[in-house]
């Protein structure tokens, strides 16, 4: 074997070896590395010994090994394109964030600082100012830490949480499967297995008052795919598939035809040049507040619980101006 070709081997298996690792949050033996690995103890001592003097912020405890998460700094190389993408993806987090997150900064800045594009760094620069400017809650950002750390450690977390249309906070003991942001709001939610409901449920980070991490650790089940299971839902809930027919005016046809909204959608054009926008989705609590966004250009065709809401909506506003008109 060449010289070339042994560093690389060797090279290859440290960023192996600290994979495994930092997926492991309770750590692994020699015997288990060296498995993985195809080399033998010996090599994979001194591997570990090679990942600390690197920096890597290795643990051992009782012969198994881990990574500090904590103290973790990961190493990502990116090309011009792969920046841009990133900075598309900073811009939408910079619309998306209403408070400072100073993680979200600390991370922006990380970005710009390692971005060699002096005129890309300066904009990600920009975009984490603007997200500092913010006002900061902390309530929020102690539960968000926590909640992240159970996530990774595969921790159940015990929550305090103050749900829609309660007058105080319920104790909710959770095993977090997913946390995901919505699209139409600046929230962010935990997807998880709920002890009381004893089924899975979705919890507005924002609701929850405190957080506290618990001993008992869970296993994540090997049928649960958060992607399918929000395949389905207008934004975060997962609930029964509904079909949705929305008939569109001339007037906005065209904006509507050129995005593409859901991934069940089907477009049908009209003679007088509207068309009529066809979907499945779960439930239609999340998509009320988008059909009303296209106001007298949409006509709720189907189902009629959702033409029925958008027909009340309609008749209170209607009333609402009449009484202004009448006041003026």
């Amino acid at each position: 074997m060449q010289e070339g070709e042994r560093i690389q081997s060797k090279a290859a298996r440290l960023r192996r070896i600290e994979h495994k690792l930092y997926n492991a949050p309770h750590g692994m033996r020699v015997v288990e590395l060296a498995a993985a690995c195809g080399v033998d103890r010996r090599t994979i001592y001194r591997d570990l010994q090679l990942l600390e003097d690197m920096g890597v912020p290795v643990w051992e405890d009782r012969g198994r090994y881990g990574i500090n998460r904590q103290d973790y700094l990961s190493t990502v190389r990116l090309n011009l394109n792969e920046t841009i993408a990133l900075y598309f993806a900073t811009r939408l987090l910079a619309h998306h964030s209403d408070e400072h997150n100073p993680h979200v900064v600390s991370a922006l800045d990380k970005i710009a600082a390692a971005v060699p594009d002096e005129m890309i760094s300066a904009h990600l620069a920009r975009t984490a100012e603007l997200i500092r400017q913010r006002p900061l809650r902390r309530t929020y950002i102690q539960t968000l830490e926590m909640i992240t750390r159970a996530w990774a450690d595969r921790r159940w977390v015990r929550l305090q949480y103050w749900a829609a249309g309660r007058e105080h906070a319920e104790e909710r003991t959770v095993a977090p499967y997913f946390l995901e942001v919505s699209r139409f709001e600046p929230a962010s939610y935990l997807i998880g297995y709920d002890k009381l409901r004893q089924a899975i449920r979705t919890f507005k980070l924002e609701r929850v008052q405190a957080a506290a991490i618990l001993p008992e650790a869970y296993e994540l089940p090997e049928d649960f795919d958060p992607h399918q299971w929000l395949a389905g839902s207008w934004g975060i809930m997962a609930e029964d598939e509904v079909e949705i027919r929305l008939a569109f005016s001339p007037a906005v046809a065209r904006r509507v035809k050129e995005s593409l909204w859901h991934r069940s959608q089907q477009v049908e054009d009209l003679p007088d040049g509207g068309c009529i926008l066809t979907f499945r989705v779960g439930g239609i609590r999340e998509i009320r507040s988008w059909v009303l966004s296209w106001g007298a250009d949409v006509v709720v065709l189907a189902p009629d619980p959702l033409r029925e809401e958008v027909a009340s909506h309609a008749r209170r506003m209607a009333d609402l101006y009449l009484a202004s008109s009448e006041v003026s």
